[in-house]
């Protein structure tokens, strides 16, 4: 029997898509300029190709990229420089970072009958600004768990430990959970790996290339279809 509904946060309950993509095209054009090469098209190839071995490892600190960003052109960037660009990157994410219409109400509605857990990684910033969860402490509101994971030793996703971890605290086993996330690697096949039911959110609203892989996982558009668990394919018994 589900007992419990667990999520990840961004593009899960929020939309940071917009944020994301303007943030990252404002540094990458800081840095390019700053390191002054003489290929745009070059540097953004190594740019990427960057991000994606970073991405892979489940490492998010921009500032760490951005480093071994530096460390390709054989440079040092200035600390002050780091420091700055990362503000200004959590910044515009924050700024532009939007609930999704149905989240609230679907909240309300679940946590009448399940109990609610959030699972997310951390934005890797080292101890130095709160995760952008607690923007919405009207979402908080509905969880009696979250795990901020890549944090005081917890692993990031798709890592077992922070799925185990929520499980353990809510004392419930992995057969009694679902969980709800957007991203096939991390979400996914992180939470299918502890033996946790996954829906993968495919919110509508969100402009993205989507892996293409032949699963048997749940797929949703809209959080209003949890509302009826059976009807994902998900069974509740």
């Amino acid at each position: 029997m589900i007992k419990a509904v667990l999520f990840d946060f961004g593009q899960t309950l929020v939309d940071s898509a917009e944020g994301f993509r303007t943030a990252e095209k404002e540094a990458q054009i800081r840095i390019y300029k700053d390191l002054g090469v003489d290929s745009w098209p070059g540097f953004l190839s190594n740019y990427r190709r960057l991000r994606q071995d970073f991405h892979q490892k489940s490492n998010f600190s921009r500032k760490a990229l951005w480093q071994a960003v530096y460390s390709h052109y054989k440079r040092k960037p200035a600390p002050e420089f780091l420091v700055e660009a990362e503000r200004n990157y959590w910044e515009m994410v924050k700024s532009k970072t939007r609930v999704f219409p149905e989240t609230e109400a679907v909240l309300k509605k679940l946590v009448s009958e399940y109990r609610l857990a959030m699972i997310t990684n951390t934005q890797g910033q080292h101890n130095s600004e709160k995760h952008r969860h607690t923007q919405f402490p009207e979402l908080e509101y509905f969880f009696e768990v979250i795990i901020i994971a890549g944090e005081f030793g917890v692993p990031a996703k798709p890592n077992r430990e922070p799925f185990l971890i929520c499980l353990e605290e809510l004392g419930i086993d992995p057969a009694e959970a679902i969980y709800v996330g957007d991203d096939w690697r991390i979400d996914i096949c992180g939470a299918k790996e502890v033996g946790i039911q996954p829906v993968w959110l495919q919110h509508r609203s969100v402009s993205r290339k989507w892996p293409l892989v032949e699963t048997s996982v749940p797929v949703i558009t809209s959080l209003e279809q949890l509302l009826d668990l059976e009807s994902t394919g998900v069974s509740t018994e």
